[in-house]
């Protein structure tokens, strides 16, 4: 654990890059996914438009906003493409619901993207036959209460609503379903979903559609306070990352921690790290306690004289100082209080290395302490407020 990384040590440069969107900045991220929305940069720096940046940098979104803005996207990749809500449903999720990325892609070179998707340029249409056998349960059953996807293999309604409903509580992997025909990679797209399922795994899914939009689309985040469901789009162009959401808890858009600004997310990470990390426990250890000569257990010595006895079942007798066994001292090494072999020890160079990394330790650990302290009163003020 470095100790020298602490909250002042932020480098002023290095903020500035950050937050101006440099190089080490979010900004350097984007692989030019267009959809994002710079703001226009005045020379204007009155306090009105500084403040209007600031509102314009992200937009809180409720479920409500986001299932209209998830409807609205497949809408228009639809509308483009020429293709069912369904299909551009499985094109966005498989593009982390990016619309240029889409259309990019899709113009570059169709064909490879259904066959990554799992859609055919024609759908296959079932056997017209009075009677299919189901491909699980290999029962014949009246055409009418089979269905298929774009692939055409047929599969009764009770195997498809069990291999549907097993996805769905298996978690969101079913958004990416497909055929329960081994060799077949067609997509299972939420129409059939809507069709065949019941009503409750139909909620399920609609839940995992609605988080699929915000946690695998790189513009839009959760807020991180405990039990809130509103999402935050970001849009760059202010050079601020600091959110407010409107369940009154502001965090860093770059890290999801509080809001931290000027100090750089590397800071804060290192600095939450060390609060949480067990070498501090470790670091505490060395600057505090002494291991017994005999058993090595950790003893810390808080008052008192030289004579120090280790706990049961050790109960082995030592000098603090020297670390020597006790029934060598008496009077004649300088009493309860000194220890004539330590000083002499000392000054010949046997205690240097030992005793220099307890100070370091200590001089560490102080400091640590002195602005952790302030750290933790500054975080209870913001609880009471």
């Amino acid at each position: 654990m470095d100790s020298e990384d602490d909250m002042h040590d932020a480098n002023d440069s290095a903020d500035d890059d950050f937050y101006s969107g440099g190089e080490a900045g979010l900004a350097a991220s984007d692989d030019g996914d267009a959809d994002y929305d710079f703001a226009d940069h005045e020379s204007d720096d009155s306090a009105e438009l500084l403040s209007h940046r600031q509102q314009q940098n992200y937009c809180i979104l409720s479920e409500a906003g986001i299932k209209q803005r998830q409807e609205d996207d497949i809408n228009r990749v639809s509308t483009v493409l020429s293709i069912t809500k369904s299909q551009a449903c499985a094109l966005l999720r498989s593009y982390n619901w990016s619309v240029s990325k889409v259309h990019d892609e899709w113009f570059a070179d169709e064909e490879r993207v259904r066959n990554v998707v799992g859609f055919p340029e024609k759908c296959i249409e079932m056997p017209n036959d009075r009677e299919l056998t189901c491909g699980i349960c290999f029962e014949s059953c009246r055409r009418a209460s089979m269905s298929a996807a774009a692939c055409g293999h047929p599969f009764c309604s009770t195997c498809w609503r069990g291999y549907i409903s097993t996805a769905i509580n298996d978690g969101p992997g079913c958004l990416m379903l497909r055929c329960p025909d081994p060799s077949c990679a067609a997509a299972v797209g939420q129409d059939m979903i809507n069709l065949l399922a019941d009503d409750e795994d139909k909620e399920k899914y609609g839940r995992y559609l609605c988080r699929s939009y915000i946690e695998d689309n790189r513009k839009t985040k959760w807020c991180p306070a405990p039990g809130c469901e509103y999402a935050v789009e970001f849009v760059m162009g202010s050079g601020s990352y600091d959110v407010n959401c409107n369940c009154s808890h502001g965090f860093c858009w770059n890290c999801t921690e509080e809001a931290h600004r000027p100090v750089d997310c590397a800071t804060v990470s290192k600095w939450i790290l060390k609060n949480s990390a067990e070498s501090e426990n470790m670091n505490w250890i060395l600057a505090n306690s002494k291991p017994c000569p005999k058993c090595k257990r950790p003893i810390e010595k808080n008052q008192g004289c030289m004579h120090i006895t280790c706990t049961p079942p050790c109960k082995f007798e030592f000098c603090w100082l020297c670390l020597g066994s006790w029934s060598e001292h008496g009077e004649r090494t300088g009493g309860f209080y000194a220890c004539n072999r330590y000083e002499a020890a000392r000054q010949e160079g046997a205690y240097d290395e030992s005793e220099r990394r307890r100070e370091m330790a200590k001089n560490s650990l102080e400091r640590y302490t002195h602005y952790y302290e302030r750290w933790a009163a500054n975080q209870s003020t913001s609880v009471a407020f």
